[in-house]
């Protein structure tokens, strides 16, 4: 690269794959269990990609086999088994169906250990370990609450090896040129090679490495390219072609995308962006795109909410910025999701990084720097990746410069920076960004993210602390949890900012930024009053009186302290005002990057929300139904009731779910 100081880390293969020979090329499912069962010699341990990658006709037919012998032990070891989403109702159930259906196609195969693990049916010779859990999904599953693993996404390599895994499966993608096939680790390259490395630096038996081509899955170079000798076994069999798991876009609404505008202030130009996904990121993303296609609007939109809520509202100074983007942003990130493909389309995310420390400290310097004949420059990388059927097929698009600038690569690369490149990481990722969601902060800067004061595990830590330890390591570095600052339950409205939690995920030692749809707290170097203070200002006003009582009483806030006015402004309803005009023009739409829905069923989706709300008090579902007699379907909610199969009712139950949706549609409507 033309420098003493230059490092080509990234592109390391796994040290044992190069001595490896050509793979057993199979056909068929069938062949393949057979050499599994056969290596595996009873006690299979199988580790499969968190995500996307995960094979599950293969894994299917192995757990099946499992099933069928119980003298065969069954110990799977992975993160967050995707499920389809799962009706709570018989209305959600009516919704859902046709919507699955059309969505993921009629023959999804649905992993088979997470139905029997909803069913209660896991047979005793089979163990599932999780380290990351689809966020909700599990709640109250005793197999998997037991046998979840808490660990860093960066320790899973390690801790795997240490578990004895024989055998590690996952989809590939593939491309055919010039007579060559070329193999890619595609979604999944983060724990991969990192697992291998290890078992061959201790000389542990190398596992069955199998790969499973997906024809479908979005091949990508660089990193996260394979010879084929990486696999024992590479399985091309047309039956495994199942439909990609897609995310299904769901709407943002008001206190998400005023906590979006709030936290796209806090992003400099020239620096460095790390995301995760949900509606809170969606939320920033659509922001940023407006800060820069938009500004004028953008800053329209920031002072109203600045003027609703009495939260700190930055001023383009310091931390961040409100002017569009010139430089433009790094992306690096251990997800690559929708939110980076909308900003890189933006020309956003289109600053790249070099593995060459001189290169870097000229572009840290604005010194020009002639990069125009090297191919390493990368304006993206991530350790995984995962999103809907739209970013699958901008992937599948990317050529030239766009594809060449996209990089998946180990986790270890992502979301760490030790392994001898620490100085390069800080140099690339300047002014780095690390955006992650949390459910609860307390006003002394703890975050909970993960799971519950009860021991349940709501999701996992992941990569979040890695991010959050970083963000105080690099220079200029700074972590920002969002989350709003209220949830709803059946017993009414609660706050999630609160005094003390009986868990944590991010000590508060840790704490940094936090940001609500009310505004944002900067926690760094506070003192604790100082932060209660800063936490308060962004609590919704319902809740500060008590959350204010709570750290007079610990003797952590000074007793004549008084609630300012400007504070009392935090509600929903201010914010609903402020952004109304701008709604009014076509901003801040439900879905702002499109949705997967059907005009119909767009349409019944407020109707279901408004049924969902009340549904939360037997009280007020009693007074909802009440208000339902009487009321008959107007010529536009026909379709509506037709397309959940109630168009005519069948008995009392039906009879009274379509009274309740046809006024429900009809307060829809008016709003």
């Amino acid at each position: 690269m033309g420098s003493t100081e230059s490092i080509c880390h990234h592109a390391r293969p796994p040290r044992e794959c190069l001595a490896l020979p050509r793979p057993e090329f199979l056909s068929t499912v069938a062949e393949c269990v057979e050499r599994v069962i056969a290596h595996a010699q009873g006690d299979l341990r199988l580790a499969a990609p968190l995500g996307l990658g995960k094979p599950n006709l293969l894994i299917n037919a192995l757990y099946a086999h499992a099933v069928c012998n119980p003298d065969v032990r069954l110990t799977l070891f992975t993160a967050l088994s995707l499920e389809r989403p799962r009706a709570k109702s018989d209305l959600e159930r009516r919704f859902l169906g046709p919507f699955l259906e059309r969505h993921f196609g009629p023959d999804y195969p649905d992993l088979a250990y997470v139905t029997a693990l909803h069913a209660g049916t896991l047979p005793a010779n089979v163990r599932v370990h999780e380290f990351y859990l689809q966020s909700g999904a599990m709640l109250g599953v005793g197999p998997i609450q037991r046998d979840y693993i808490s660990m860093n996404y960066t320790h899973v390599a390690r801790d795997m090896h240490g578990a004895g895994i024989n055998v590690f499966m996952q989809f590939i993608a593939v491309r055919d040129e010039g007579g060559r096939r070329r193999y890619s680790l595609a979604c999944n390259p983060d724990i991969t090679a990192d697992l291998l490395d290890q078992m061959a630096a201790d000389a542990t038996p190398r596992p069955l490495v199998i790969g499973v081509v997906h024809p479908d899955l979005p091949f990508i170079g660089n990193e996260a390219e394979v010879e084929a000798g990486f696999f024992d076994i590479v399985l091309d069999d047309p039956a495994c072609r199942q439909t990609l798991f897609a995310l299904p876009r769901e709407p943002v609404d008001i206190a998400e995308f005023a906590l979006g505008l709030h936290a796209s202030t806090l992003v400099r130009d020239g620096g460095t962006l790390q995301i995760g996904i949900g509606t809170l990121s969606d939320a920033l993303v659509y922001a940023l795109r407006l800060r820069h296609q938009h500004n004028a609007d953008y800053r329209t939109a920031l002072q109203a909410v600045g003027a609703a809520c009495g939260g700190a509202t930055p001023d383009g100074r310091g931390s961040g910025d409100l002017e569009p983007f010139r430089t433009g942003l790094y992306g690096a990130s251990e997800m690559v999701m929708d939110g980076f493909m909308h900003l890189a389309q933006a020309g956003i995310v289109v600053r790249r990084v070099y593995d060459d420390m001189t290169v870097e400290r000229a572009l840290a310097r604005g010194e020009p720097v002639d990069v125009s004949a090297r191919r390493d420059g990368r304006y993206l990388r991530g350790a995984f990746y995962l999103g809907s059927k739209d970013f699958y097929a901008w992937l599948r698009g990317l050529e030239g410069d766009a594809f060449d600038g996209l990089s998946m690569t180990r986790v270890s690369d992502i979301n760490q920076l030790y392994g001898g490149r620490e100085s390069l990481d800080a140099l690339q990722r300047r002014h780095a960004r690390f955006f992650n969601i949390c459910m609860m902060a307390t006003a002394l800067g703890a975050a909970v993210s993960d799971g519950l004061e009860s021991g349940q595990v709501v999701s996992g830590v992941g990569g979040q602390y890695n991010f959050v330890a970083m963000a105080h390591a690099i220079p200029g570095g700074r972590s920002i949890l969002m989350l709003r600052s209220t949830r709803t339950r059946r017993s009414g409205t609660e706050s999630n900012i609160l005094w003390n939690y009986g868990h944590t995920t991010i000590p508060r030692h840790l704490r940094d930024i936090y940001v609500t749809e009310y505004g944002i707290a900067d926690l760094r170097g506070k003192s604790d009053e100082d932060c209660i203070l800063a936490m308060l200002a962004v609590t919704d006003a319902r809740f500060q009186d008590e959350l204010a009582r709570q750290a007079r009483d610990a003797g952590k806030l000074r007793r004549d302290f008084v609630v300012p006015q400007a504070w009392r402004n935090n509600t929903p309803e201010r914010l609903a005002a402020a952004l109304a005009p701008l709604r009014a023009r076509g901003l801040f739409g439900a879905f702002p990057f499109g949705s997967d829905f059907s005009s119909e069923e767009l349409r019944l989706l407020p109707a279901l929300k408004r049924l969902q709300q009340v549904s939360t008090s037997k009280l007020a579902l009693a007074a909802f139904l009440l208000g339902s007699f009487g009321g008959r379907a107007s010529p536009e909610s026909v379709p509506l009731l037709a397309r959940l199969g109630l168009a005519r009712s069948r008995g009392v139950a039906e009879w009274l779910t379509r009274k309740l949706l046809i006024r429900a549609l009809r307060e829809s409507a008016t709003h």
